[in-house]
């Protein structure tokens, strides 16, 4: 017998709960089986979710096939009917020690309940898995799951459930015993991370999170937090922003559109000033603050005029890294029954998308000629900034500490130093 094999799709949250898995599976002794984590956030995802597991199948024959992840918990069925697939088992019962204690026999095909997926809308706490390393060289701690929000674009509450948060003590306590390790960077992740504290006694917000692991574990050279809404930024994260130099400045937003029409039609919380003005205060508050965003191209409705408010964004918020969403329907979702745009359109408008952020990251590397940065090695030779700017160098240095180096030029998407 062999151990699991596993694939992961989709987001860093998935990735962390991966690991989770593998130790789960371990200790329950599963053998000769493949696990692929899935992602539901479109229907491309999906698609190639079963691609990939047509993949394995045949890579890894023999092997007991099970699938999770959002798109098992969102539409199980589609999954189940796979003749390659054993078990399809949700996202909240993949966190479960008796889930896998259950899948120990080494053949699975033809047990009666191939479906192991309950209703995520009934989970009311962070399953009690936490990684004590997750990444090589930075730290990744999931501080919450789950979102209350409901876009008219995401399917992602329907394989999430709602938010729920990991009490501060405890992620206080994972990030000292990472620190221990030798962790120099710690990263806070979650499904709508701005949300943490709303389901805790006294309702505390992420910036309270924030400040409390900054002053509780002072031994932390860095501290980053993932992507956030900003129109849910609180007073105390601003004050983060603006006076402790260990939380790095990097935030990835989750903006989605330019135009104030089509976020409201996303069901959005913002408007179009709403996301220049924290952009501004943020800046304000941090001068080497940088921005990642996530923008879709082609909503339903989206007229030209909106789709240029869109890209005038990258340049009014001052963006540097752009993740870049061609439209895709999502069955089950609002969006998926409103007027489409053409799919030839939407490719193009992705395609103008990604070349002004192309241009803005260009004019961010340009920017840092001749500046020294504090870099964090990620292998002997590449390394990220505090902004979260690859950095390549010409000589090895030592992986998962922090060097400082003058950037002497860039290549691609990659500062040199």
């Amino acid at each position: 017998m062999t151990a699991p094999v596993f694939a992961t799709l989709g987001c860093r949250l998935n990735a962390y709960e991966t690991e989770a898995m593998k130790e789960l599976s371990a200790a329950a002794g599963v053998e000769n089986a493949v696990i692929v984590n899935t992602c539901a956030v479109t229907a491309e995802a999906v698609r190639k979710a079963k691609q990939e597991i047509r993949r394995l199948s045949r890579e890894n024959p023999g092997a007991t096939i099970i699938v999770t992840g959002c798109a098992a918990q969102t539409e199980p069925e589609t999954f189940a009917a796979m003749p390659e697939v054993a078990r399809v088992i949700g996202n909240h019962e993949k966190m479960q020690a008796e889930t896998w204690a259950g899948l120990k026999a080494p053949d699975l095909i033809g047990v009666t309940e191939k479906v192991q997926v309950d209703d995520i809308m009934s989970v009311k706490e962070t399953a009690g898995h936490l990684i004590d390393g997750f990444g090589r060289h930075r730290a990744y701690v999931q501080v919450q799951n789950g979102c209350d929000h409901r876009c008219t674009f995401c399917i992602i509450p329907y394989g999430r459930g709602n938010s729920r948060s990991v009490p501060a003590g405890v992620v206080v306590e994972q990030i000292k015993r990472l620190v221990d390790k030798g962790f120099n960077e710690v990263v806070l992740t979650g499904v709508d991370l701005t949300s943490w504290g709303a389901d805790l006694p006294a309702q505390p917000r992420l910036g309270d999170l924030v400040m409390r692991i900054l002053r509780l574990v002072p031994d932390l050279p860095r501290l980053r937090i993932s992507s956030i809404d900003s129109i849910e930024a609180d007073e105390a994260l601003m004050g983060a922003i603006a006076t402790e130099p260990r939380l790095m400045p990097h935030l990835h937003l989750s903006l989605q559109a330019g135009d104030d029409l089509i976020l409201k039609r996303m069901k959005r919380r913002h408007l179009r000033d709403d996301a220049i003005r924290f952009c501004e205060e943020a800046r304000r508050l941090r001068p080497d603050m940088v921005f990642g965003a996530d923008i879709i191209a082609g909503f339903p409705t989206e007229t030209e005029e909106m789709f240029a408010r869109s890209v005038d964004l990258v340049r009014d918020c001052g963006l540097t890294f752009l993740h870049v969403f061609p439209f895709s329907p999502r069955k089950g979702t609002p969006a998926a029954r409103m007027p489409q745009v053409r799919g030839p359109e939407i490719k193009e408008r992705a395609a103008r998308l990604r070349a002004a952020g192309d241009a803005a990251l260009a004019a961010h590397l340009a920017a840092q000629m001749g500046v020294t940065h504090r870099v964090l090695m990620e292998g002997p030779r590449m390394g990220r900034t505090e902004q979260f700017t690859e950095v390549a160098f010409g000589a090895d240095q030592p992986e998962g500490q922090i060097v400082t180096a003058k950037v002497t030029g860039f290549a691609g998407e990659r500062l040199v130093a």
